[in-house]
């Protein structure tokens, strides 16, 4: 699908099929999220630019690359898109974090908010919502309009599973906003769960109905 990149790395794939289980214990799911987190991170960030920096060793003086132009945003998407971003914040521990409470209501599946904070300078930097799943898309779509509000110019977003009416939704309304996921499910039930997906990230996760 255009604007969408498949992170098909052999272990990225091989821990979604671990923390697809069912019978994953709730610890195991978070570390697992952790996990994945931080190997697609490597993905999402593979084209930062990089400027060269002139350093000592401890034998010679060297030019050497160092990151440059916009600083980083993680913006999870509450609350399993918390242990989703831990993993990048261990690649990027010098990112800032932007929160963004939001739930789908279960009768209509609208995206509600109840909490939204992020960096005042959120414009001059490339921001990345982390979600686990990208079901109806009406969460990611929310968040990416309130980011948007703020002054967000460079948003990306990373997903774990996507649904293809998820991505139609967003690529839709945010054609500027690419996606990147570690898998493309079948579709939705009636419910609007991925299937075959993995159910609920956030009770999964936490451990809670």
């Amino acid at each position: 699908m255009q604007g969408v990149q498949l992170v098909d790395h052999p272990l990225v794939q091989h821990k979604l099929t671990l923390i697809r289980d069912k019978n994953r214990s709730t610890k195991s799911f978070r570390e697992l999220l952790k996990e994945i987190g931080m190997l697609i991170c490597y993905e999402v960030t593979r084209d930062l630019p990089l400027t060269n920096v002139e350093i000592q060793t401890p034998v010679a003086t060297m030019m050497a690359p160092q990151l440059a132009g916009k600083k980083l945003v993680f913006a999870p998407i509450l609350r399993a898109g918390l242990s989703f971003a831990e993993g990048m914040l261990d690649l990027v521990p010098a990112a800032r974090v932007a929160h963004i409470g939001l739930y789908r209501e279960p009768e209509t599946f609208a995206a509600v908010e109840y909490f939204f904070k992020t960096p005042t300078d959120i414009a001059d930097r490339l921001v990345i919502v982390v979600a686990p799943v990208l079901a109806t898309g009406n969460t990611a779509v929310a968040a990416v309009d309130r980011l948007k509000e703020r002054g967000a110019k460079e948003i990306r977003l990373v997903c774990l599973i996507c649904a293809p009416e998820g991505i139609e939704h967003m690529r839709g309304l945010h054609p500027d906003v690419p996606i990147w996921t570690a898998a493309i499910d079948e579709g939705l039930d009636e419910n609007a769960f991925i299937v075959p997906g993995l159910g609920d990230a956030g009770d999964r996760a936490y451990g809670t109905k």
